[in-house]
């Protein structure tokens, strides 16, 4: 993966610098992927997009407050090696004054990114998951660090965990939302009665980590995934349900994964252009 820099052509050099507010951590693995393949490609495809994109957001420019590519980490090995280097870079992240920008890559590498951020914290942290899948399938084809399987093991490990957009679930997962008292709106919910604004239980926690799943977006949106379910969230939805949700409340990290590149470039801006979104909800 050649080491792009996101949003590349629009940061000024005291923009790009490693004191920034916001660090891109490009993870281009691929190990676990159960219908189609290609996310190794995605953050590659993502950086290259963020090339294209404008300053200005929400009426907010979030590179005045620094962007900062790290280089792609090395996703050879075991996966509990990948996710204990994900970890460290996460939380170095954070120690530092940083929001980690993860981009994905199938989504089992939200484990490391969470497990770091929540290192890098005194405070417990939340897990706010955009997904058409709910991810909670115990050891999904023999292995317990599946993409469909790490909410199962972050909720395992005692994270809250709030769900939007979920459409394609198992018997297993109902239990497990049941016995994990995971929050959730499901998309058929959602879609049919045009929701935006969906509040998180008052007790979540104060610190919330994004994990968006581009799936979450219907196919008509964003086909260039693995595992695409029809009825899915529209783009301006889905990032109205995470800006909604955030509201008194703050995020200390995010991912964007599932991206699986197709030579569509449509796909690769959208995906580049709910990062820049997100970064800027950050900063809300």
């Amino acid at each position: 993966m050649s080491e792009t820099v996101f949003l590349d052509s629009e940061l000024t050099d005291a923009e790009r610098g490693p004191h920034a507010r916001f660090r891109v951590i490009p993870v281009p693995l691929e190990r676990t992927v159960s219908y189609g393949s290609g996310t190794a490609r995605g953050p590659a495809a993502i950086l290259m997009a963020s090339d294209e994109l404008e300053r200005e957001v929400l009426g907010t420019t979030p590179c005045e407050k620094g962007i900062f590519t790290e280089s792609a980490l090395e996703c050879d090995g075991p996966l509990p090696a990948v996710m204990d280097r994900l970890a460290a870079r996460t939380e170095a992240a954070v120690r530092g004054g940083a929001v980690p920008v993860v981009l994905g890559g199938e989504h089992s590498l939200s484990y490391g990114a969470v497990t770091g951020v929540a290192r890098a914290h005194d405070a417990a942290v939340g897990i706010l998951q955009i997904d058409a899948h709910a991810d909670l399938r115990v050891a999904y084809q023999g292995d317990p660090h599946s993409h469909a399987s790490v909410m199962n093991l972050l909720t395992d490990a005692g994270f809250r965990l709030a769900q939007f957009g979920v459409r394609a679930l198992s018997a297993e997962e109902t239990e497990q939302r049941a016995a994990r008292n995971v929050f959730y709106r499901d998309a058929e919910d959602l879609v049919v009665h045009g929701t935006h604004n969906a509040d998180l239980p008052d007790d979540f926690p104060e610190l919330v980590y994004v994990s968006f799943d581009v799936d979450g977006l219907d196919p008509a949106i964003m086909p260039a995934t693995g595992t695409p379910v029809p009825g899915g969230l529209g783009y301006y939805q889905a990032l109205h349900l995470v800006e909604n949700a955030l509201k008194g409340r703050r995020c200390v990290g995010f991912d964007v994964v599932e991206l699986a590149p197709n030579g569509q470039t449509a796909w690769d801006f959208t995906a580049a252009s709910i990062v820049y979104r997100l970064m800027a909800a950050c900063l809300r």
